[in-house]
C-alpha cells in the first residue's frame, strides 16, 4: 500500500498501520493509536481509510445521544443509505460497527477518531468493543481491522493496561511521536541549522505548526527569525499565541489548570527538580507529586534520571511551545496582548530567550543527537543510554552540570561510560570548557561505580570553537567537536 504522496516522513507509522489493515485473517482485530495533539494521527488514518476504503468517523464532544446521532448518520452516508441509523444504544451500535465487513470478505478498515470523547459519553464502550471482539463474537463478525484514536494520552494508555476491558485484544499499539530535529528542519524548508535550531526551540517538530497554525509562513533566514516570531507567535491574531493555554484546556485530566500552569512556569524558569518547583511555587514538595504525574501522563513534561545519581531525577518541558509561553510569553501576557506592544516585548526578552529557551533546548537536541546519530566511532562504542546528570566536586565545594553522559557496554557486557558531553548554544567554546570536562571525568574515574577510564569529552556549540580547541581535537580523538552542521548533517 503506498504511502500518500503529501505525507511527510511517518514511514514507519504508515507501514504498521498498511500492515495492520491488510492482515489476512478472518477475524475482528483492534489497533489503538494514540500521541500528542497536532502530530497528524487523523491525517493518517484518514489516509489509510481513502487508500483502503475504511470508514473514518471523527467523535466530537457531545452527550450520548448527540453522539449516536452523528455516529448514525455518518455510517448510513458511508453504506450508501439515504435514512440516518437510529440507534438507541451503543450496543447497536457496535453490532453495526462490526457488521461493516462480510464473514468471507477483505479486511474492513474502521476508524474511531477522538475516541475519548464517545468514552466519556459512554463508559461502558470499551466493554462493549471487548464483547465485540471476543471469540464468540468473531464467528458472527467479519474481518473488521478496528482503530481507535485519540490525543488524551493518559486515558489511552489506560485503555490497554491492568484490568482494563481491552487488555490483550490489541494488535497494534501504535504512538505517532513528534517529529525530531532533524526532519522538522526539512519539514520546514530549512536549510540553516542555526536558524533550525531557533525555529525548533520555540515550535519543535508538531506537524501542524508549519502549515495550518502559520498559512505556510516560515523564515527566510536568519535576519527575518525575530519578525516570523512577531508575525506568527507573538500575534494575538494567530493560534500560536494562545496554543500553549488551548494545550492545557483540552486535557481532560486536568482539573486545577492554575496549578499546572505553575509548575510548567517553573520548569521553563530553570527549576528541574520536585524540590525547586515547590520553591518556586511556595508549596510543600508532597504537595505536587499528582499535578507532576498527571503531567507526565498528558506527555507535557518528561522526567529524566540523574546519570549519577539513581535517585534524583530532572523535570524537563517535553513541548517547545510551553516553554516559550512560560519563560517568554506569560510574565509579559497583558503587554502581548495589546495590539502593537509585541515587537517591544521581543526586544526586551532576548536574554531570557537565549537562556531559557534556545539554550536548553540546544542541550536537548546535543542529547538527541548523541542518541540516535553519532556514531561509534564518535562516541568510542555503541551507546545504550544518553542522560545528564551532576557530579560533586568536593575540593572547590561545587557540582558540575553535566549536559550530556553517553553510556554503553564493554566486551563483557559491562556498563562504562562512553563520553561526556558540554553544550554552548551562543558561545564559542575554548580550553576552558575542555578543561572542565577533563576535571569531570577525573572526578568519575576517582569515585569509582562509573567505569570511565576511556570517557571521551564531546564539546556541542552553536558559535564555534577555538583555534586552540581545534588543535586539541585534531591530535587528540578522545576529544571529538560537534558544530551545527555536524549535528544536522553529521555522525
Amino acid at each position: 500500500m503506498d504511502k500518500p504522496a503529501e505525507m511527510f516522513d511517518r514511514d514507519f507509522e504508515w507501514s504498521e498501520l498498511a500492515r495492520f489493515a491488510c492482515y489476512p485473517g478472518s477475524e475482528p482485530t483492534l489497533g489503538v493509536v494514540s500521541g500528542r495533539r497536532r502530530q497528524g494521527k487523523t491525517f493518517l488514518l484518514d489516509g489509510l481509510c481513502r487508500a483502503t476504503g475504511g470508514f473514518f468517523f471523527a467523535a466530537s464532544e457531545a452527550t450520548e445521544a448527540e453522539s449516536l446521532r452523528q455516529f448514525g448518520t455518518a455510517l448510513a452516508r458511508f453504506e450508501g443509505r439515504q435514512v440516518p441509523y437510529r440507534f438507541a444504544h451503543w450496543e447497536e451500535a457496535v453490532i453495526g460497527l462490526m457488521g461493516l465487513a462480510d464473514r468471507g470478505g477483505g479486511p474492513q478498515v474502521v476508524v474511531l477518531d477522538e475516541f475519548p470523547f464517545l468514552a466519556k459519553a459512554s463508559p461502558e464502550l470499551p466493554s462493549l468493543l471487548q464483547r465485540a471482539l471476543g471469540p464468540q463474537a468473531r464467528q458472527e463478525s467479519g474481518p473488521v481491522r478496528l482503530l481507535l484514536c485519540g490525543s488524551a494520552l493518559s486515558f489511552m494508555g489506560s485503555l490497554l493496561s491492568g484490568t482494563a476491558p481491552l487488555r490483550g485484544r490489541a494488535g497494534l499499539e501504535l504512538v505517532v511521536p513528534t517529529l525530531d530535529f532533524r526532519p522538522a528542519a526539512r519539514f520546514w524548508g530549512l536549510a540553516d541549522p542555526r536558524l533550525a535550531v531557533l525555529v525548533n526551540s520555540v515550535v519543535g517538530g508538531t506537524p501542524a505548526y508549519r502549515r495550518e497554525f502559520v498559512l505556510g509562513d516560515a523564515p527566510v533566514d536568519l535576519d527575518d527569525f525575530g519578525p516570523w516570531v512577531l508575525r506568527n507567535v507573538l500575534n494575538p491574531s494567530r493560534p500560536l499565541f494562545r496554543e500553549a493555554r488551548f494545550l492545557l484546556a483540552e486535557e481532560p485530566d486536568l482539573r486545577d489548570t492554575a496549578l499546572y500552569h505553575g509548575v510548567l512556569a517553573a520548569i521553563a524558569q530553570g527549576n528541574h527538580t520536585r524540590g525547586g518547583i515547590a520553591g518556586f511555587l511556595e508549596r510543600k514538595s508532597t504537595d505536587l507529586g499528582h499535578a507532576l504525574t498527571v503531567l507526565e501522563d498528558t506527555g507535557m513534561i518528561v522526567r529524566a534520571a540523574d546519570a549519577f545519581h539513581g535517585k534524583r531525577s530532572a523535570y524537563r518541558i517535553a513541548e517547545p511551545i510551553l516553554t516559550f509561553y512560560h519563560a517568554l510569553m506569560r510574565p509579559e501576557w497583558s503587554d502581548l496582548e495589546r495590539p502593537g506592544q509585541a515587537a517591544a516585548v521581543w526586544e526586551r526578552s532576548q536574554a531570557t530567550f537565549r537562556s531559557k529557551v534556545v539554550g536548553p533546548h540546544f542541550e536537548d537536541l546535543c542529547r538527541t543527537w548523541a542518541r540516535w546519530y553519532a556514531g561509534a566511532d564518535t562516541l568510542g562504542g555503541r551507546r545504550t543510554r544518553v542522560e545528564s546528570g551532576t557530579v560533586p566536586d568536593p575540593v572547590a565545594r561545587v557540582s558540575h552540570e553535566v549536559d550530556l553522559a553517553a553510556f554503553g557496554r564493554d566486551e563483557d557486557g559491562r556498563e562504562v561510560l562512553l563520553a561526556i558531553g558540554g553544550a554552548k548554544w551562543n558561545e564559542v567554546m575554548g580550553l576552558g570548557q575542555l578543561q572542565r570536562l577533563d576535571r569531570i571525568r577525573t572526578l568519575l574515574r576517582s569515585r569509582g561505580g562509573v567505569q570511565a577510564e576511556r570517557t571521551r569529552l564531546l564539546c556541542f556549540s552553536g558559535a564555534g570553537f577555538s583555534d586552540e580547541l581545534r588543535e586539541v581535537a585534531r591530535r587528540d580523538r578522545a576529544v571529538q567537536l560537534v558544530d551545527l552542521d555536524r549535528l544536522y548533517t553529521g555522525d
